[in-house]
């Protein structure tokens, strides 16, 4: 298979962060530990800037504010693709960029809509990113190439797996 050309590459962290949709954001506390949340991505047209709407007085803002390094994974299982960001993130305050990127789904968390209290945007800055696509789009090609892969002591083809410049 052709190597592919760092924009081809960007192309596919795009698709595989559109198609997965929902993220693990990770941070770190003040006393150093990481901390995982899953959230909503709010911007499809990925460009490298990851949107996320939360609660100004939330851990996650105080977290960022204080160490604005995060990494954002995405998992796909029905593309048996992921994908890893690493960042900085910080918090937004901007009613239009909000009203921009408001669902309506996100009623659930936020009952209030935009005239939600304290509600903010987090902004995650993507400066690299890892994505893995598995060789296979088939769960049983792939389990048996594992099992292939055991019995002959081969390492198994696991797929497609690199690094990007955002």
């Amino acid at each position: 298979m052709a190597e592919k050309t760092e924009q081809e590459q960007r192309e596919t962290v795009k698709q595989l962060v559109k198609d997965a949709r929902i993220a693990m954001l990770t941070t770190m506390t003040g006393d150093g530990r990481h901390v995982s949340r899953p959230m909503a991505l709010q911007d499809v047209e990925f460009d490298g800037d990851l949107w996320f709407f939360t609660y100004s007085d939330s851990d996650l803002v105080s977290q960022v504010t204080a160490n604005p390094q995060v990494n954002v994974s995405f998992s796909d299982a029905k593309q048996h693709a992921w994908v890893s960001i690493a960042g900085a993130a910080s918090r937004v305050d901007d009613r239009a960029k909000a009203e921009e990127l408001w669902n309506p789904l996100l009623k659930a968390w936020f009952p209030d809509g935009l005239e939600t209290p304290n509600l903010t945007l987090v902004k995650v800055q993507g400066e690299t990113a890892e994505y893995w696509e598995a060789a296979h789009s088939s769960r049983v090609v792939t389990m048996l190439g594992y099992a292939k892969a055991a019995v002959t002591g081969k390492t198994p083809d696991a797929g497609a797996n690199e690094t990007v410049r955002l």
